[in-house]
């Protein structure tokens, strides 16, 4: 019988001021960009070599690291954004990852908890994220952590996200 408690999950404030933060961050970044669900390409050399630069300039930007047992095994990228319908500021949940070797404990919703919580401090209305339809696994997860369809009138729908790609000229 072994004695061994079960490993604790730490939840930390990134601090991408620290460089070997910043590498920590940006390996388990394109970890999930490698993902099918983050796009099966993982992240260009461009996003590489200027991503930890230039998101350190935007503003609004927090994020956390999730560490089990000394080890970086998720991360939470989120954006403030603002609600115009209820005249407060909300948080989007830009990228949520938990590394494939360590899903199923707990990880995730530790990272969201940690997400609402930063949310409550800033006086945020709702929190926000996107899904990939068929991401059953994270649907899951999101609706135990209490996230449900954006519907406005059920007689219009879900709201869908949709984007536009920019080129430069």
């Amino acid at each position: 019988m072994s004695n061994t408690s079960p490993a604790k999950i730490e939840i930390v404030t990134v601090n991408l001021q620290n460089e070997a933060i910043s590498l920590v961050w940006l390996d388990l970044l394109d970890h999930y960009a490698r993902d099918p669900m983050g796009g099966g390409e993982g992240l260009s050399d461009y996003a590489k070599v200027n991503l930890v630069r230039t998101i350190q300039q935007v503003p609004g930007f927090h994020g956390a690291l999730a560490w089990l047992d000394g080890e970086a095994v998720g991360l939470i990228d989120c954006f403030a954004g603002f609600s115009t319908f209820a005249a407060k500021p909300l948080l989007n949940v830009h990228d949520i990852v938990v590394h494939e070797n360590f899903r199923g404990q707990g990880i995730g919703q530790a990272l969201l908890a940690w997400a609402e919580q930063r949310a409550r401090q800033l006086g945020c209305c709702k929190l926000t994220l996107e899904v990939l339809s068929e991401n059953t696994r994270a649907m899951a997860s999101y609706q135990q952590a209490g996230f449900v369809p954006y519907v406005l009138d059920p007689a219009a729908g879900n709201a869908l996200l949709m984007q536009k790609y920019l080129t430069e000229s």
